[in-house]
């Protein structure tokens, strides 16, 4: 059963890997441009925020949890994988370390920690919508 869950947390992750990838070119794209970076990054990150918190809301019913640690245990493993991505992505494109803790400091409009804040809480957000938990 753990790992089924576990599998299965996985593959959810890789599909808001995508929408937040997705989200990123919506951003560069079209927000930048006519909202400029401040706005664009609120915007976007309270977009991507949302999407994680559908993303979860539909897939609760596939990953058969409804317990607080389970969903806790869930999101706090979405929260890892992110971090690891997002630190390894930009280490690999030649970041420093202060460039990729910039993030993690509200500059600019940037809302990344409310952004996984989100991901770590989705799956109890959407248990409680759902009327579990």
């Amino acid at each position: 059963m753990v790992i089924t869950v576990a599998l299965k947390a996985l593959a959810i992750w890789v599909g808001i890997l995508l929408l937040a990838v997705a989200n990123g070119a919506l951003r560069e794209s079209l927000l930048v441009p006519g909202l400029g970076t401040p706005a664009a990054l609120v915007l976007s990150g309270l977009l991507l925020s949302a999407l994680i918190i559908g993303v979860a809301y539909l897939s609760l019913p596939w990953l058969q949890i409804s317990h607080a640690p389970q969903l806790c245990a869930v999101g706090l493993g979405w929260l890892a994988l992110t971090l690891v991505f997002e630190f390894s992505f930009g280490l690999w494109q030649g970041k420093s370390w202060p460039e990729l803790l910039e993030a993690y400091t509200f500059r600019g409009g940037n809302v990344w920690p409310l952004v996984l804040a989100a991901t770590t809480l989705a799956p109890y957000i959407a248990a409680k919508l759902r009327g579990q938990g």
